[in-house]
């Protein structure tokens, strides 16, 4: 009973193999390691050396098929040209930085070439005539008196325009202007010679000769400032001693002139 009951166990776990019968295919990498490591189980056709199976299994174990896969990494990269718009409107002015230092000077360029001939300006107006002379002597002889004495003249060298008042005996300033004087005489023998020239009432510069035995001729020049309507004349001036100056009906010995140098509005 009992050997029975054991057969029929047997052909039913041999049943299977009967009717799809023994696999043919190859094992995996993974089944031929388990099957090959030491103390398991082989099949018949396999190498009955332990040593070149484990090595055989070392060198599959370290295949890359058999290995975990790395994932790579990602970075994602976007082209921003796609994503750029459309240009936009100018923005206003900023405010202007500080002034930079002054950088050295640059060589001097090239001569341009010569513009075009402008055109011919307006007429100007007329020139106007800036000018003002005299020049008059005295031919008779003058002492002086107990006080100032005016000297008069009666020859005319220039006066072209009147500004020289014969009869007063002074020069009258039409302009505002630089003017320059000059009186020449001739003193008298043993007298003294004692002359101002007067810029209205004041005397602006003196001739003087001492007494001698000899007449000799004495000079003075002055430059003045003057405004329209002063006057420069010339006086004889009294001393203790007698003065006087000299001349003759013949010769002129006493000369007085004076002219404009510069008006001021030039």
């Amino acid at each position: 009973m009992g050997t029975t009951a054991l057969g029929l166990l047997w052909a039913v776990l041999l049943l299977p193999l009967l009717v799809f019968g023994v696999p043919t295919e190859e094992p995996t990498s993974g089944e031929a390691v388990a099957s090959n490591t030491p103390g398991g189980c082989r099949r018949c056709c396999d190498s009955e050396d332990p040593l070149t199976l484990a090595d055989a299994a070392d060198a599959s174990s370290a295949s890359p098929s058999v290995l975990p896969y790395v994932l790579p990494e990602v970075r994602p990269y976007i082209n921003i040209t796609i994503l750029k718009g459309d240009k936009g409107d100018r923005g206003p002015l900023g405010t202007p930085g500080k002034l930079g230092k002054e950088g050295p000077r640059g060589d001097r360029g090239l001569q341009g070439t010569k513009g075009a001939k402008g055109q011919a300006g307006s007429p100007g107006s007329p020139c106007q005539t800036r000018y003002s002379a005299f020049s008059v002597g005295r031919k008779t002889a003058l002492h002086s008196s107990e006080g100032f004495q005016p000297l008069l003249f009666d020859t005319v060298f220039v006066n072209p325009d009147g500004h020289f008042d014969m009869a007063a005996g002074c020069f009258v300033a039409p302009l505002h202007g630089l003017y320059f004087f000059s009186l020449n005489v001739h003193s008298w023998n043993f007298k003294e010679t004692y002359v101002h020239v007067v810029h209205n009432e004041e005397a602006a510069v003196i001739l003087y000769a001492q007494p001698s035995d000899r007449s000799i001729m004495q000079s003075q020049s002055v430059m003045l400032a003057l405004v329209p309507g002063d006057r420069v004349w010339v006086r004889l001036f009294k001393r203790e001693r007698e003065n006087a100056v000299y001349s003759d009906d013949v010769d002129t010995y006493i000369t007085f002139s004076g002219h404009l140098i510069k008006p001021e509005d030039d």
